[in-house]
């Protein structure tokens, strides 16, 4: 197995079970926002692409509309989803061991990085990671999981010789990586599918956080 030096981690769906916060917010917007929805709406596919992109796909909004549903979101989110998250089982011991060894961790998240830098607080995980990068409020700069990427490799002074591993459980996270020029492993415990994964072709796919530290050994 390669020894990784630097592992970044995306938030929603693979450290962390950000559903019913996310789930919510959007649900606040399309009531307020009076948008028509199927019953059978599958709202886990909002989580993890970049939020403009979802609202449009998903709910067929123009720009102006999707930005006035994420103005909505947001408002929700702010007061209420920070605190609508749950670590993933054996996530803690995953990230204690990986910073035992010398491991450099980070978060690349699509999330703003003010709410992302305030789970992390909430959940008291700071002490494991080296930085939390995330998308800014404009959804015009670091929408793009490749930009966050980029972002978060740009603040640690690294490039893509440093050996990185990007951990996330959405295409958007395989493809960012592979537009970094960094490695990728696929997870199984998140919102994305064996196939959405699979398809994109990262370099592991894992079934549980546990499984990390077998990259290790």
């Amino acid at each position: 197995m390669k020894d990784y030096d630097y592992y970044f981690f995306d938030l929603d769906g693979t450290l962390i079970d950000s559903s019913e916060g996310i789930i919510h917010s959007i649900q606040y917007a399309i009531e307020k926002m009076e948008i028509p929805v199927s019953q059978d709406l599958d709202y886990y596919l909002f989580i993890g692409p970049p939020i403009i992109e979802s609202f449009q796909s998903f709910l067929s909004l123009d720009e102006k509309r999707a930005r006035e549903a994420i103005s909505l979101y947001r408002e929700c989110f702010k007061d209420k989803g920070i605190v609508e998250n749950k670590i993933y089982d054996g996530m803690v011991e995953c990230l204690s061991k990986l910073k035992e060894s010398g491991k450099k961790l980070a978060i690349a998240t699509s999330k703003p990085e003010i709410f992302a830098k305030q789970i992390v607080e909430f959940l008291q995980l700071e002490e494991y990671f080296d930085g939390v990068f995330g998308a800014t409020l404009d959804d015009g700069v670091r929408s793009e999981k490749a930009d966050v990427i980029g972002y978060a490799m740009e603040n640690l002074g690294v490039n893509h010789e440093a050996n990185i591993l990007m951990i996330g459980d959405r295409k958007h996270d395989i493809l960012g990586a592979k537009e970094n020029n960094l490695d990728s492993a696929g997870v199984l415990w998140g919102f994305g599918s064996a196939t959405e994964l699979e398809t994109c072709q990262p370099d592991y796919i894992l079934s549980s956080p546990l499984a990390l530290l077998s990259l290790e050994e």
